[in-house]
């Protein structure tokens, strides 16, 4: 499964930074990027203060205090949203820049004194799909350091980790659902209806689905958009791993409700003209534990990290193939 390129590459052409940006960017505190940097991947002031532990007037502050630094305006922020600026947009590479290599010099000399153990549980997708990178590049900077992992499902994982039995879990959520202490939206993506290149599962009465049963944030979505269009379902293949429920998908045994940034050949997204209702989004959560040291934060900050691509590459929610349903 291909990833959004994440590599950060030198600004070009004419909206490259000049001289000044470059002079400016050295004086920079580096609080100051990271807060920017928590507004713009958490779309919100508010989240943003509670990652980077600050109250919402101290990260406006912040901001302002960075903005007159740069004499640029970075943000546009209103009622619904907060949006980058032109400016905004060529400040936040850098931004990233300047945190990660921050972030691995810090790393480089407290990973000799860090040790012990950091207990992370994830759905099984992402643990297949982000864990290993995140991993790989934790065992680099924290050799001392030993990670267990548990895969489960984000009802098992959040109960465990609300018993105090995970320091830091990845779990599913719907957008509505309230956050609780210590948790963060580190991505909202739809879902999409996902079946077979070239399958005929769509076409058929009742609707054949592929998922996991009722805690599933992705099945109450699909259920609850299928009984609202009236279309008839069943549920013709339910387990709680998701390559099986894919398998399934491929061999044009049913369709299923998927987040965008996880389908891939030989999946397509079903689009408009195949009747079926629109979904709606779904959240990936980061579960904390209050109070955790520096080796939770340390993994934390990387399952943070590891998300960024999607958020700045993510699809349209009906753009995925055109022709899916010809």
């Amino acid at each position: 499964m291909n990833r959004p390129d994440s590599s950060i590459t030198a600004e070009t052409g004419p909206d490259a930074p000049g001289p000044e940006l470059h002079a400016a960017l050295g004086r920079v505190d580096a609080d100051l990027l990271r807060t920017f940097v928590a507004i713009v991947e958490t779309g919100s002031f508010s989240r943003a203060a509670e990652r980077v532990a600050r109250t919402p007037s101290a990260v406006s502050m912040q901001v302002k205090k960075l903005e007159q630094m740069l004499s640029a305006t970075l943000l546009e922020r209103d009622s619904r949203a907060v949006t980058l600026t032109p400016q905004g947009e060529v400040l936040l590479p850098y931004a990233r820049r300047i945190l990660a290599l921050t972030g691995e010099l810090m790393a480089r000399f407290r990973s000799a004194e860090m040790s012990g153990t950091v207990r992370l549980g994830a759905p099984d997708d992402l643990g297949a799909l982000v864990l290993p990178d995140v991993l790989s590049q934790f065992a680099c900077t924290h050799p001392n350091v030993a990670v267990d992992v548990v895969i489960g499902s984000s009802e098992e994982l959040s109960r465990r980790h609300a018993a105090g039995l995970l320091d830091v879990a990845l779990v599913y959520a719907q957008p509505g659902a309230p956050l609780t202490r210590g948790s963060e939206i580190l991505l909202e993506t739809p879902l999409i209806w996902t079946g077979c290149r070239g399958g005929a599962a769509w076409q058929r009465s009742p609707l054949p689905l592929a998922m996991w049963d009722q805690t599933c944030a992705w099945r109450l979505g699909a259920v609850e958009a299928l009984e609202q269009a009236g279309r008839t379902f069943r549920f013709a293949y339910v387990s709680a791993n998701f390559s099986v429920q894919m398998s399934a998908v491929s061999a044009d045994l049913a369709i299923a409700p998927v987040p965008a940034f996880l389908i891939a050949p030989p999946l397509e997204g079903l689009d408009g003209t195949c009747g079926l209702p629109p979904l709606p989004s779904v959240q990936i959560r980061n579960l904390e534990r209050p109070g955790a040291d520096c080796r939770v934060q340390a993994v934390a900050t990387l399952l943070r990290r590891s998300f960024d691509p999607w958020q700045r590459a993510r699809p349209s929610r009906h753009g995925l193939n055109d022709a899916a349903c010809a």
